[in-house]
């Protein structure tokens, strides 16, 4: 693909819709994707082409959106009046002198289009056609509720919503997406020609092509796959862009290397950072900031979250990664293990039915089925250091902060409260006490109690 010259291209993002269907105090816009809120999608996108200069029209309740879209700065739309409105409200605020060469016009809660498609549309403005507009399409296989755009060969010659639309032209498939590439130099005089004379009382930015028309300036058009296009108006929708992007990420890591053994049961992020040779079994969530090397294997059920994993390291079946776990080269960590801001050096294990927090783990130390480091005492977490080679036996406690030395030996069933030297044996256990032949006695008084309860009730 021939490349195309985006430091003169300004990007408007409209993200002031309340997306009352989604029945939500959150902003439509904030509503998330792979982990990620759509409105960054949005943002990820653009920067991906090469744009920096980036503006993010929001409603007067847009906080968040602006924290989240930051640095890049916001304009409010207040009131809102249509989608020509957001534009004009945005060009004003940014100031026609400030626009660069090209206006990229594209929509908060329409994350799913691929950057080729849009720098499809980036050429076509580069060509020797030089439309003052180029629309993005689809041909949509129900296009009830779509704008239709009204084309002659490669030439687009306007765009009629479908309340203002006649029969005749309702019968079109080739729809509107919204996104639209403008020549700032035509853009704030197109603006000032629109009219709200039509079914919503609103001002299309739609309208532009038929004015840039009727000026003798030439539009265009390029179509793109109907998915890419798809918008987020309710749960329902979130739920199926939700789908789609699941299905490109698993493809995208089988094509680097990772065996899903049943894609479609393995939740992914989008930031997720994948070596090779990894091996994914059924059930496997991975939610943000999650990195894994080479020849990992994660075993069904496990929920991993803001976690390095090291290379050759063996995560599940049942664990729990939560952020700030570091796994470096060989570890294991078991069935029903979770793991909260810690780090296990190389070969450390935790294989069963245990819980490490704010810790740091030595190289080579076992962790013993039951073992929970105690980091929290009501008001502030503790720190527990276990030292390399230290064997950390079953059911034990360990009270942070608290530091067990290299090598050390802490029996199982011991609370450890106090640090314990490097090769020393530690344990807490009280002295075992057998006494011969009570176990009778013991079980013959119990059966005896459960009788009499028996025939109390008869008797009531």
């Amino acid at each position: 693909m021939a490349q195309v010259h985006n430091k003169g291209i300004t990007a408007i993002i409209l993200a002031a819709g309340k997306g009352k269907r989604m029945k939500s105090s959150l902003p439509k816009v904030m509503h998330a994707l792979a982990s990620k809120p759509m409105i960054q999608h949005v943002v990820s996108l653009v920067e991906s082409l090469g744009i920096s200069h980036i503006h993010v029209v929001v409603s007067p309740e847009g906080d968040a959106v602006a924290k989240t879209v930051a640095p890049y700065p916001t304009i409010i739309q207040h009131p809102a009046q249509g989608t020509g409105h957001a534009v004009d409200v945005a060009v004003k605020a940014i100031g026609s002198a400030h626009l660069q060469d090209i206006v990229l016009v594209l929509y908060g809660d329409t994350p799913l289009i691929y950057a080729n498609t849009l720098r499809r549309m980036l050429q076509v403005m580069e060509s020797d056609r030089k439309p003052a507009v180029v629309v993005l399409g689809f041909l949509a296989e129900n296009p009830s509720g779509y704008g239709r755009l009204l084309v002659h060969g490669e030439s687009l010659e306007g765009i009629i919503e479908e309340k203002d639309a006649s029969d005749e032209q309702k019968a079109i498939s080739l729809c509107n997406s919204g996104v639209m590439a403008i020549r700032s130099g035509q853009l704030p005089g197109l603006l000032a020609q629109l009219k709200n004379h039509n079914a919503q009382g609103e001002y299309y930015l739609t309208d532009i092509v038929q004015l840039a028309r009727e000026q003798g300036l030439s539009c265009s058009y390029i179509e793109c796959h109907e998915q890419e296009v798809q918008g987020i108006n309710s749960r329902q929708q979130l739920a199926l862009c939700e789908s789609m992007i699941q299905q490109r990420l698993r493809l995208n890591a089988m094509d680097q290397g990772v065996t899903l053994i049943d894609p479609h049961s393995v939740t992914l992020a989008v930031d997720t950072n994948f070596g090779q040779d990894i091996i994914i079994e059924p059930h496997v969530f991975i939610g943000p900031k999650v990195s894994i090397a080479n020849n990992v294997h994660i075993k069904a059920f496990s929920h991993i979250e803001g976690a390095h994993i090291g290379q050759g390291a063996v995560v599940g079946p049942f664990a729990r990664l939560r952020p700030g776990a570091v796994l470096e080269d060989d570890v294991k960590i078991g069935n029903f293990v979770e793991v909260k801001q810690s780090t296990f050096h190389k070969g450390a294990k935790a294989s069963h039915l245990s819980y490490v927090g704010d810790s740091t783990v030595g190289e080579g130390a076992n962790i013993g089925a039951g073992t929970i480091t105690c980091n929290y005492d009501g008001y502030n977490k503790h720190h527990t250091d276990i030292g390399a080679h230290a064997f950390i036996g079953s059911n034990t406690a360990l009270v942070a902060p608290v530091i067990i030395g290299e090598g050390a030996i802490i029996g199982a069933g011991s609370t450890i409260s106090r640090d314990v030297p490097k090769d020393s044996l530690s344990l807490t256990r009280s002295e075992q006490k057998i006494r011969e032949g009570k176990a009778n006695g013991i079980r013959n008084k119990l059966k005896a109690k459960k009788e009499l309860k028996k025939e109390s009730k008869v008797e009531n």
